[in-house]
């Protein structure tokens, strides 16, 4: 009976990786979670759980820092260096920095050819918390630049492969590290086969509150993390940050600037600059619902500069815009610049033209709650494109570098279980479920792909390093 299932199953799981264009391309009978389930398990076969240990290097692998400097001349060239000067500081900060190294070392791992929303930037680092519009803490991932539709197994395995090098810079021993990564993919295995049994419409009103995630906590570090939530809460973030990043300047409000991390460019104080920045803000609005249309109406820009953001993102076209409401009450609204994802040339281009739109639509479908004003615009005067969020809403850093064995045991816990559920959400989490069935032999795989791929990582870090040595790579610190 399980073998009528399956071949019953398999032309609409085969035909259709999950999301290629943000919707699913559904059989004329839909299948059940038990065929869905049965044919996960058949691909077993082709791509066997414990294949996923496996790293070796490529004898035609391209130099790491080749494909770094790839993306530099689309950068801002002043910025250039400090974007190397962040990567310097252990290997961990270059796993950061050097999504597109792994994206193309993944490329060439086993895969089951299951697709779903994939971050693509999937570390440890981009997991957080932050406000929903309705003033919840949640616990999710937080960064999306490099989102597409790809293969679930890459979110995973360059999860684990950060806790292992996370774990390292902070002194833990590898074979602990190789503990942890294992339980943040059994979260993964154990959360997304839940999903699979639930109603469509819990799965996509899943959330992970800040309550249950510091349930686990020791209860004088339990009080701390509270404390830290309680204050993000407590107060909108753009008047938090707007003593620190703005003030009267020249008898006018404006940002200040603190070279080399934010600074207006020139020509940003040409009455020109303002008709350029009011038309991108026309047609940002149209990106947006009705009511966040009202919403921002009630605010005017008052200035806008570059802001050095990030480890990977360093160079890029960063804007901060200060807004002001008519009774002088703060809004900082971010203007990120959009481009290809590093996934798209082994995962297939995006659906989506506008790499804005790909990056919003993206975390739309992976996070339980989005920011209320975000949008997506082009630069019609340069051709930039750009996805558009509040500045800091709420948002909550994670302080990994203090964080024990314990402490990172139970964040890998937690990262396991968001990413499953953000998979889950729009992907075929009861195919993937069959796939990886209710053995560790998956789980250890992935813990000891980590271990490889860390130590690959702390090469390519040693050649970066001797890069910047002989010339090759500038650098600067941000210091």
């Amino acid at each position: 009976m399980n073998e009528m299932l399956v071949e019953r199953a398999r032309p609409a799981l085969e035909s259709s990786p999950t999301v290629p264009a943000m919707k699913l391309d559904l059989p004329k009978h839909p299948l059940s979670v038990d065929e869905r389930a049965a044919f996960g398990k058949t691909l077993r076969r082709k791509t066997p759980r414990p294949a996923h240990k496996s790293w070796k290097r490529a004898p035609d692998r391209p130099d790491p820092v080749d494909l770094l400097k790839a993306s530099d001349p689309d950068r801002i060239p002043e910025l250039v260096p400090i974007r190397y000067g962040r990567m310097m500081p252990s290997s961990f900060a270059f796993f950061r920095g050097s999504a597109a190294v792994m994206a193309a070392d993944l490329a060439r791992t086993p895969s089951t050819g299951i697709h779903v929303q994939a971050c693509g930037d999937c570390h440890l680092m981009n997991f957080g918390g932050f406000a929903t519009p309705e003033r919840n803490i949640l616990f999710d991932i937080n960064d999306f630049d490099e989102t597409l539709p790809a293969p679930w197994e890459w979110d995973i395995k360059r999860l684990a492969a950060s806790l292992v090098l996370a774990c390292r810079s902070n002194g833990i021993s590898d074979g602990t590290a190789r503990d942890i990564a294992e339980t943040c993919a059994r979260s993964y295995r154990k959360r997304i086969r839940d999903y699979a049994r639930m109603h469509p419409l819990a799965v996509w009103y899943a959330r992970v509150t800040a309550k249950e995630f510091v349930a686990p906590l020791q209860p004088s570090l339990r009080a701390a993390v509270e404390s830290r939530i309680e204050a993000a809460s407590t107060r909108l973030s753009s008047e938090l940050d707007y003593p620190k990043l703005a003030g009267m300047v020249e008898g006018k409000v404006a940002i200040r600037d603190v070279p080399p991390l934010i600074y207006h460019p020139e020509g940003t104080r040409e009455p020109e600059f303002r008709k350029i920045l009011e038309q991108v803000f026309r047609d940002y609005r149209e990106t947006l619902a009705e009511d966040r249309r009202l919403l921002l109406d009630r605010y005017r820009p008052m200035d806008a500069a570059i802001k050095v953001v990030g480890v990977g993102s360093v160079g890029r076209r960063c804007w901060i815009v200060l807004m002001m409401s008519e009774s002088n009450h703060p809004l900082f609204l971010q203007f990120k610049e959009a481009v290809a994802s590093v996934l798209e040339p082994y995962a297939g281009a995006s659906a989506y033209a506008h790499h804005g739109q790909r990056v919003v639509m993206g975390q739309r479908l992976m996070q339980p709650a989005s920011d209320i004003f975000l949008g997506w615009v082009t630069a019609e005067v340069t051709g930039k494109q750009f996805y558009v969020r509040q500045l800091r809403d709420a948002k909550i850093k994670p302080l990994v570098e203090t964080f024990d064995s314990n402490l990172m045991t139970l964040y890998a816990k937690a990262c396991g279980w968001v990413l499953a559920r953000a998979h889950a959400k729009v992907g075929n989490a009861a195919t993937i479920g069959g796939y990886l069935g209710s053995s560790d032999a998956f789980d250890q795989a992935v813990s000891a792909f980590a271990l490889a791929y860390a130590d690959q990582t702390e090469r390519d870090y040693a050649v970066l390093k001797s890069a910047v040595r002989s010339g090759k790579v500038p650098v600067m610190t941000d210091a």
